[in-house]
């Protein structure tokens, strides 16, 4: 079955787009757990000529199948994409916490004098000077970027832990696949990436802060899609139109691969002054978006 495309005047020719052009290719990851259905990609391709980006496919209900694993279904859908793909965006951490990783001999994190350790501890008594209740860290389930996200931004951000109870499963599986690619991948918390994206285009707050709930998040999706097209950022087909409507998980892996390409064309922020250099970091659109 042929698919649609639609834009903002429904004009589907694209005469203009030829496979002579420039292109460069984008992959967002809504991974889910290895045993189960969820797991969605989203291929994205960028035109920087014309400065348009193209919605070109969707899978989903990525899984394991008899004896063929999910795992292995996802990475031969990451090899062979037929574009040369500039990042592949993931919606969990693929960095561990410093202490899971760390071999020197420990003093306890109390006396630890490693630079992330040290950030960390600066960063939580920072909060009791801005008169904020403090819950002490744990970094070997927590890193940096947690840190800084829950504390640095108007709208609270609570990214899960890389190894807290929920999150530790899906750190391992994204470490699993990404080891084997030659692709440079980056990390994406979809719920800041939207509120970013969203903010810039003027998107009532309301449809940013619910687009994943159970009621109300499929009309939240639709109507940031709609602006998106309506401002011609991006070109969607409509059957994948409907596909992120129903699935949260699909448009999560939209929203990432829609950040990787602000990723590639600098319109990402960098880690604060002093964020430790080794530490993962999650990849923050701007408040004011060139597209």
């Amino acid at each position: 079955m042929s698919k649609k495309r639609i834009s903002a005047d429904q004009d589907s020719s694209g005469d203009w787009l030829s496979k002579s052009l420039k292109r460069h290719g984008f992959i967002g990851v809504a991974l889910s757990g290895g045993k189960n259905d969820k797991t969605c990609l989203a291929f994205v391709e960028y035109y920087p000529e014309h400065k348009k980006i193209f919605l070109s496919e969707i899978v989903d209900k990525i899984k394991t199948d008899e004896n063929v694993s999910g795992d292995l279904v996802l990475h031969e859908q990451i090899l062979h994409s037929r574009l040369k793909t500039e990042y592949v965006a993931y919606n969990v951490a693929l960095t561990f916490p410093k202490c899971v990783e760390c071999r020197l001999r420990c003093p306890g994190y109390e006396a630890c004098k490693e630079t992330e350790i040290r950030w960390m501890w600066d960063h939580y008594n920072l909060q009791a000077t801005r008169g904020k209740p403090r819950k002490l860290f744990t970094p070997y389930t927590e890193r940096c970027v947690e840190q800084y996200l829950s504390t640095e931004f108007d709208e609270p951000f609570h990214v899960q832990h890389a190894l807290g109870a929920n999150m530790a499963p899906l750190t391992a599986r994204a470490h699993f696949i990404n080891r084997r690619l030659k692709v440079k991948a980056i990390e994406v918390f979809p719920k800041l990436s939207l509120w970013r994206i969203g903010g810039a285009l003027h998107i009532q707050k309301s449809h940013l802060k619910h687009h994943k709930h159970h009621f109300g998040g499929a009309e939240s999706r639709t109507a940031i899609l709609k602006e998106l097209v309506r401002r011609e950022i991006a070109f969607l087909y409509e059957q994948d139109v409907r596909l992120m409507v129903e699935s949260g998980n699909a448009f999560d892996a939209f929203i990432c691969a829609l950040t990787a390409v602000l990723k590639f064309k600098g319109q990402c922020e960098r880690p604060p002054k002093g964020f430790p250099t080794r530490e993962g970091w999650i990849e923050i659109p701007k408040e004011s978006i060139v597209w």
